[in-house]
Formats: structure tokens, C-alpha cells, sequence
């Protein structure tokens, strides 16, 4: 059973992981200031610090809450399209991605652009939450390439990914290098359809 302390300790992180998801989601992950998030959470700046370890590790907790809801979003497209080939099941998780990414922006953007340290280790529940996400890409993978390795099937998910990501990521910024937003569902399309093709 927690003490007190414990309970009050997982209150204020609470508290502090929705200030910080308000203020990610509203201006990104630059604008966070530790001032700001103590005023919000109705504590002393201090406080932050007993919560958590510094200001990544409570990025790091948004950013769980954010894989759980991308993961959310990519099942039910799993679960919707289950009936279909192995490239439809990709491109409706793609898809999934896709409008996760468009209605979370600053949140998605958060997932990558977090800096940890050079001697961080990333969190174990961190890389699992990736993995959930990249073994919905497993199955159609190994599906549509039955004959690779599982090193070479794990290389072919993760490049899949990477493929889509930075259609998504560059479609979105409208780079010059870009897509036209109004075309990235096609081209994530174009895409899978030509490297799954058997």
C-alpha cells in the first residue's frame, strides 16, 4: 500500500505529465519551461525534480501516453482492415499514421524530436512501446516475404516505417522536398504498393 508521500509523489507526476502534454500539444516540445509547468501544476519548480528526474524524463512520459494513443489508433486500423491483403493492412496502418500524425502534430513531433542525453539509456517501456508499433508491421511483412530471415524481415519493418514516416514527416512540414499534403495518402500508397510487390 503507498504512503502518503507516494500518493501525493504520483498525484503532482499526473499533474505535471497533463501540464506538459497541454503546453507540447499547444506550442511543442521547445516551449516547455520548467517555471511555466510548476505554475500550471500548482507546485514549487523544485517540485518538478522529486517527480521526476529532469525534464526529459517527464517528456518521456508524455511521450508514453502518446505511443499508447498512436498504438490505439494503428490496432483499430489493424483490426478494421483485417480481411485485406497484406499491402492494404499496411497502407491502413500507414493511413492510421498518418491522421495520428495530422491531429497530434506537436505530440508526434515530441516522439522523435526529443534529444536524450549521449550516455542516456532509452527506457525499456519506451523500446517496447516501438516494438508494439513496429510488430503490427511484422505480420504483412513476413506475410509478403516469407522466404527473408527474421533479421532481414525486422530490417524490411523498420524500413517500411522510415519510408512512411518521412512521407508523413515531410508531407506535413510541406517541405520543397516534401509531398503536397493533399497527396500523401497517395503516395504512401504508390509507395507500399511498389515495394511489397511480389
Amino acid at each position: 500500500m503507498a504512503t502518503k508521500a507516494e500518493q501525493r509523489r504520483a498525484e503532482l507526476r499526473d499533474k505535471l505529465v497533463s501540464a506538459a502534454e497541454a503546453r507540447i500539444r499547444a506550442a511543442g516540445v521547445s516551449s516547455l519551461r520548467a517555471r511555466d509547468l510548476a505554475k500550471d501544476a500548482g507546485c514549487a519548480v523544485g517540485a518538478i525534480y522529486n517527480a521526476f528526474d529532469d525534464m526529459t524524463a517527464l517528456v518521456m512520459a508524455v511521450n508514453g501516453l502518446t505511443f499508447q494513443r498512436l498504438g490505439a489508433d494503428v490496432e483499430a486500423a489493424v483490426a478494421a482492415s483485417a480481411g485485406g491483403s497484406a499491402t492494404a493492412r499496411l497502407i491502413a496502418m500507414s493511413e492510421a499514421y498518418l491522421d495520428f500524425a495530422s491531429a497530434n502534430s506537436r505530440l508526434w513531433r515530441a516522439l522523435f524530436d526529443l534529444e536524450l542525453p549521449e550516455d542516456g539509456a532509452v527506457p525499456e517501456w519506451y523500446r517496447a512501446a516501438l516494438a508494439r508499433l513496429f510488430s503490427h508491421i511484422a505480420d504483412p511483412v513476413a506475410e509478403l516475404f516469407p522466404e527473408q530471415s527474421p533479421e532481414e524481415q525486422a530490417l524490411t519493418v523498420r524500413a517500411l516505417f522510415s519510408s512512411v514516416h518521412g512521407i508523413v514527416l515531410l508531407g506535413l512540414e510541406n517541405r520543397i522536398s516534401g509531398v503536397p499534403p493533399q497527396d500523401i495518402r497517395r503516395m504512401i500508397a504508390l509507395v507500399l504498393s511498389r515495394l511489397t510487390v511480389r
